[in-house]
């Protein structure tokens, strides 16, 4: 119960954030995407533990960057999942890696990546870390690949990626899960 009421009150934040970005577009772009999300992440113990920035730098182009402030220290892989929703403990119900060209797992893979393949996210002793990438696509409500009708998560695994091994990079079980929903109306 209490990871649905989070979903509900993090849907209803990222409506607040899409409003505020559209609002300081200024005047005459009433309806303008929203060219900036940020959205918690939290532990599988409902705690925030970082959070994800997606920022609309180009028409077809979406920089990422994920913070980390108080996960375990070492090597995390990093992906988007299919469906926004974060059910704890495991975020099973993030579904999938983000994969809309049906390729396989891993910047080192020959056949690869999937869209939701992203960098290891490498935290400290002091539970920090931040890693930075950009992705096609873009912040328009409904558009796919990355605002279909269930959104996106974005997940933190145990372990590091090993970029290769299809269909998750060996990266262990799932730590840490935001959701990114698109805004209705944009």
């Amino acid at each position: 119960m209490r990871r649905t009421i989070r979903g509900v009150m993090a849907a209803a934040g990222i409506g607040a954030l899409a409003a505020c970005a559209a609002a300081q577009q200024g005047p005459g772009t009433a309806g303008a995407r929203p060219r900036e999300f940020r959205v918690p992440i939290y532990s599988a113990s409902n705690q925030q533990v970082g959070t994800f920035t997606a920022t609309q730098i180009s028409p077809e182009a979406v920089q990422l960057v994920v913070e980390s402030s108080a996960m375990p220290e070492g090597v995390h892989g990093t992906h988007l999942h299919a469906t926004g929703r974060c059910d704890a403990p495991e975020f099973t119900t993030a579904g999938p890696h983000l994969n809309p060209t049906n390729r396989q797992h891993g910047m080192r893979n020959p056949q690869g990546p999937h869209l939701g393949d992203l960098p290891n996210l490498v935290v400290s002793a002091n539970g920090r870390g931040r890693i930075e990438a950009t992705v096609r696509g873009s912040l328009t409500a409904g558009q796919a690949p990355l605002f279909d009708a269930d959104g996106t998560a974005l997940v933190v695994h145990a372990t590091a990626d090993d970029y290769v091994t299809d269909p998750s990079g060996n990266s262990g079980a799932r730590i840490a899960c935001g959701v990114m929903a698109a805004p209705t109306g944009g």
